[in-house]
């Protein structure tokens, strides 16, 4: 069962999409996540990428984002992500867009978000370019935070290093899922 934990729509449960494609985060993990997030979120912009069921941006909705953008090119998962915003009340702060991850950053046009939730399927390795694209793009406001979701412990180790303008602020962990929390602000170099 997925709900929202806490905020203004504390308790409203959510559907995920049927099958296998999409993973929902655990609850677990999704408090922890805002557990660290809990003073950041007021007034921010949200950009909830490969949402799913969207219940990361419904949660900063409801814990006091001003609005969200869901992104995500299922139609089940667009279908879901609709619905769930229905039960929650959050019509007129979220906007759901069907389309692939990379078109909808290619054409963004100027939209600056300052909370983005990245969490493509596991087999995907597009950090990197997701990354370049948001900031190349203009997505993000100045002191945005990236908080992406993987299976690797490592996302940022290994003498990988980030994008200029960006740094590794957090790792978390909740049992198989690793979280990276990121800061970015355009002055920054190479980190």
């Amino acid at each position: 069962m997925m709900r929202i934990i806490t905020g203004s729509a504390r308790g409203v449960r959510l559907d995920a999409p049927a099958g296998r494609d999409t993973r929902p985060t655990t609850e677990r993990a999704k408090e922890g996540v805002f557990s660290y997030l809990q003073f950041e979120l007021d007034g921010r912009r949200v950009l909830d990428l490969f949402a799913g069921s969207g219940q990361m941006g419904l949660e900063a909705l409801s814990r006091g984002a001003d609005s969200a953008v869901f992104v995500d090119m299922s139609p089940e998962a667009v279908n879901c992500i609709r619905k769930n915003i229905e039960k929650a009340r959050m019509g007129g702060r979220a906007t759901v867009r069907q389309e692939d991850y990379a078109r909808f950053l290619g054409r963004a046009d100027g939209d600056r978000f300052g909370l983005v939730f990245l969490d493509p399927p596991y087999a995907m390795r597009v950090f990197d370019g997701i990354l370049e694209s948001l900031s190349k793009n203009g997505c993000l406001a100045a002191d945005a935070r990236i908080v992406i979701e993987s299976d690797r412990e490592d996302l940022f180790g290994g003498g990988q290093t980030l994008p200029q303008g960006y740094r590794l602020r957090r790792h978390l962990r909740y049992g198989i899922c690793h979280f990276d929390v990121l800061d970015y602000d355009p002055e920054r170099g190479t980190i």
